[in-house]
């Protein structure tokens, strides 16, 4: 049995039976899984048959929304609508990614073309399922992604004394006030959070910043290291960024 949801044209002239699952027909241990679907009687469906078959299923119909929830990192599985107000769902997945969210996701969309399936693969969903579905085989799929290892919790904020990076709203602040920052100063500062306290080499950050597994002969570093303590230290009482001669650089709070 196939189910297209209220936009798709099997969904325009099919009406569905009344959900019934005898005995739960759990093919899995119990999951919990965020659904964010902007068709309402899809998502309906969806979250009916995951909760009577024992599951935890949550849903926003926003994109923004699902990826506040999503981030929290309580999840084990996401299904992801492609089209979504708000935020779309290639986006909201590259935002997950990018910010370090390892969520297994299963897209569920109509726009099933070989193209749009690659896009979504590329951008870090783990499967693909096209609408019309037969919810035996969303069943399926998602019984695949639960057997994979859990994941270690995902953290999205960092703070050292008054400094604040949020990745996912790729933000910035110290002392409560914001500061602009470019992408590759943005990447440098959070590889130095990441490993605060820590000293980190030159041959370090040209690797994890820039990927550069040579030495480029340049000031690339120092340069964006003047720039980012300009931008994070300067009138403050504290300095954060510290330079280790000889060694590299650390960020940490003074003792």
């Amino acid at each position: 049995m196939l189910y297209g949801g209220s936009h798709s044209l099997l969904g325009a002239f099919v009406r569905m039976p009344e959900l019934k699952f005898k005995g739960g027909n759990k093919l899995f241990g119990v999951m919990r899984i965020l659904v964010i679907e902007d068709d309402a009687e899809t998502a309906a469906y969806i979250v009916e048959g995951l909760s009577t078959g024992g599951h935890v299923a949550d849903h926003v119909s926003d994109g923004r929304d699902g990826l506040m929830l999503a981030t929290s990192g309580s999840y084990d599985a996401l299904v992801l609508d492609r089209m979504l107000p708000g935020l779309d769902g290639l986006n909201l997945l590259k935002t997950l990614r990018s910010a370090g969210v390892k969520t297994p996701v299963l897209f569920l969309t109509a726009r099933g073309g070989i193209d749009d399936r690659v896009e979504g693969l590329n951008a870090g969903g783990d499967d693909y399922l096209t609408k019309p579905f037969a919810f035996s085989e969303l069943i399926a799929r998602l019984s695949a992604l639960g057997r994979r290892p859990p994941l270690a919790p995902v953290q999205t904020t960092f703070r050292v004394a008054d400094l604040e990076m949020d990745l996912i709203a790729r933000k910035v602040k110290r002392g409560g006030k914001s500061i602009d920052l470019q992408p590759r100063e943005f990447r440098l500062l959070e590889y130095l959070l990441r490993n605060a306290g820590r000293v980190v080499t030159r041959t370090m950050l040209l690797e994890q910043v820039w990927e550069f597994h040579f030495d480029p002969k340049t000031k690339i570093v120092e340069t964006h290291i003047s720039r980012l303590r300009a931008k994070i230290d300067r009138g403050t009482d504290q300095d954060l960024i510290h330079t280790i001669r000889g060694s590299g650089y650390v960020l940490r709070a003074s003792s």
